[in-house]
């Protein structure tokens, strides 16, 4: 079963988180509220999030101080956030959220649909790199547990299973990049998912290198980040 991904949610008005769990709730993931970008902030600290709403007229830390330490953690600099706000300032104020990092800057009220729809795509990304991870620690398992070379038959099974796996997830990535230039997404969308089939090319290349009769050494698997 596939983890649930989790959503940060971020307004200072409870009303408005409600109205976004409302929306969301249909995507079936974890919603988890933050009332401050300091509760946000807390809250990146312990958990891993496929993507951050994030209002940007917040009192105290608004929305581009919260952005801009969020990019500036190792841990967390690579989350895409969507600026939510209810004032529209113009171009130099959409410039703005950009500057600091958003992928995405949507100004209220919103259609429900278009931020499900936006909010679904960065989901389904993560949610794809997740599963490259858990092909590669598997086969770092294989590279680890055959270094001994004992060809037994329970290698081979491992392999034939790890290639079934990664094969699904590679037809996944691959209908949801040919979605997304059908749909013209926003460049950075478009990048993350480039990004996942690179990540996806280099870990076939190592599973390939361990079939028999291939002659490879020990393949250098993919930085997985």
């Amino acid at each position: 079963m596939v983890q649930k991904a989790k959503i940060l949610l971020v307004d200072d008005r409870p009303e408005n988180l409600l109205a976004l769990e409302a929306i969301l709730s249909a995507l079936d993931q974890t919603l988890v509220r933050a009332s401050s970008g300091e509760e946000a902030l807390k809250a990146l600290l312990t958990d891993d999030f496929a993507v951050i709403l994030l209002d940007v007229q917040m009192p105290g830390m608004d929305g581009f101080e919260t952005a801009a330490h969020i990019k500036r953690r190792e841990r967390t600099r690579d989350i895409p956030i969507i600026f939510l706000t209810a004032i529209n300032h113009g171009p130099h104020h959409t410039f703005r959220g950009y500057a600091a990092g958003a992928v995405d800057y949507i100004s209220k009220p919103f259609d429900p649909w278009v931020l499900r729809a936006k909010v679904s795509v960065f989901v389904e990304l993560y949610t794809k790199n997740c599963q490259l991870r858990e092909q590669a620690a598997l086969l770092r398992l294989q590279l680890e547990g055959g270094s001994n070379g004992d060809g037994s038959r329970e290698t081979a099974g491992l392999l034939a299973e790890l290639s079934a796996r990664l094969a699904a997830v590679e037809e996944q990535a691959e209908a949801l990049t040919k979605q997304l230039g059908e749909e013209s997404a926003d460049a950075a969308v478009v990048a993350t998912a480039a990004h996942l089939e690179r990540k996806l090319t280099g870990l076939r290349r190592a599973l390939d290198a361990l079939e028999p009769g291939t002659g490879g050494g020990a393949p250098v698997l993919p930085a997985q980040n």
